[in-house]
């Protein structure tokens, strides 16, 4: 990557995305989805406990038992003991309390130690340098998925303060503008924000309801992206997911900003899966300019579970989360 950042204060291109946790009591749907939909390596390795693969690491997509239905937190993978302590030094002089995991709470998330904080809407964020690496092949229907220094994928947020939520991921990782989408989706119009932690087109993005911000997803994020090695696996794993019942929540298609082309599905415990296809890599970071698209879209995905009772359920937690503001965590020094 073409990019010019001093160690000692930048943290670009440093971190990316390790891990999700999530809690939830329908881990046998969630196997199905996994090795039969998605076609991912899945392990049992404990009681309550289901684990994903999709590359080296032990652990990607850690569903662990519990009530939630929801992703419980972020892992995040920074490079070395030096970005860490950037990444440490700036959330304690924004006031934001860090706790260490435990060795117990470690083995879990498949990594030798992590540190824990709350970030913006209480969503916890995890930050390791050492994941644990499995010694066993994977097993599984897809040919393969890309990570290596870019991380396992992106995920996409929600929120009803973004100015705060981007400004918070600006001011602690170094995030950078990639672009904006204006869209209208499932009858929400929305305005859309692509951060970048490294040459991956975008490890968050935020969507925000455009005026009356609102927030009608239910659960802590909207989606989970991962990148399939070919489009072949992205087409299969559509095939087999409908083919298994799974609600897909928009067909295949390809994005207008980064490319990608994917299709989403509907999870147990209510967030996405996104699986794409050839997103573009920002390789020259110094001579990127950040565009502004309308539409989601280039072509193609189409819902095709939407019904008048979830768009209705949608405006009803749209309407029940402007009883109280959203948690937000300043950006200031």
């Amino acid at each position: 990557m073409s990019t010019i950042r001093d160690p000692n204060t930048s943290v670009f291109d440093r971190v990316r995305l390790g891990y999700l946790l999530v809690e939830s009591k329908q881990l046998a749907d969630w196997r199905r989805l996994g090795a039969e939909g998605l076609g991912v390596h899945v392990d049992a390795p404990g009681e309550g406990e289901l684990v994903f693969r999709v590359d080296g690491h032990q652990r990607r997509l850690i569903i662990c038992q519990g009530n939630a239905e929801d992703v419980a937190a972020l892992g995040l993978e920074v490079d070395d003991a030096a970005a860490l302590a950037l990444i440490v030094s700036r959330l304690r002089r924004m006031g934001v309390p860090l706790h260490e995991g435990s060795a117990e709470e470690a083995r879990v998330r498949g990594v030798e130690r992590f540190q824990s904080f709350v970030g913006p809407k209480r969503q916890v964020i995890e930050l390791f340098t050492q994941p644990l690496l499995s010694p066993h092949s994977l097993n599984m229907l897809a040919s393969g998925f890309v990570t290596g220094t870019a991380g396992m994928g992106h995920v996409a947020i929600t929120s009803r303060e973004p100015d705060a939520f981007q400004a918070f991921w600006q001011r602690v990782f170094d995030a950078r503008i990639s672009d904006y989408i204006d869209a209208r989706l499932n009858g929400i119009d929305l305005d859309l924000r692509f951060l970048r932690l490294n040459e991956r087109h975008h490890s968050i993005a935020i969507a925000a309801t455009r005026g009356l911000r609102m927030n009608p997803v239910g659960t802590r994020i909207h989606h989970l992206n991962l990148q399939a090695a070919t489009l072949e696996d992205v087409t299969s794993a559509y095939l087999r997911c409908r083919k298994l019942g799974f609600a897909i929540a928009s067909g295949i298609g390809q994005h207008p900003n980064d490319r990608e082309l994917s299709f989403y599905v509907a999870t147990p415990s209510g967030f996405e899966i996104e699986i794409g296809w050839n997103p573009i890599v920002v390789k020259d970071d110094q001579t990127w300019q950040p565009t502004r698209y309308r539409g989601i879209s280039l072509w193609g995905h189409f819902p095709e579970s939407l019904t008048i009772g979830a768009q209705l359920r949608q405006i009803g937690r749209g309407l029940a989360s402007l009883a109280k503001p959203e948690f937000t965590v300043s950006a200031g020094e």
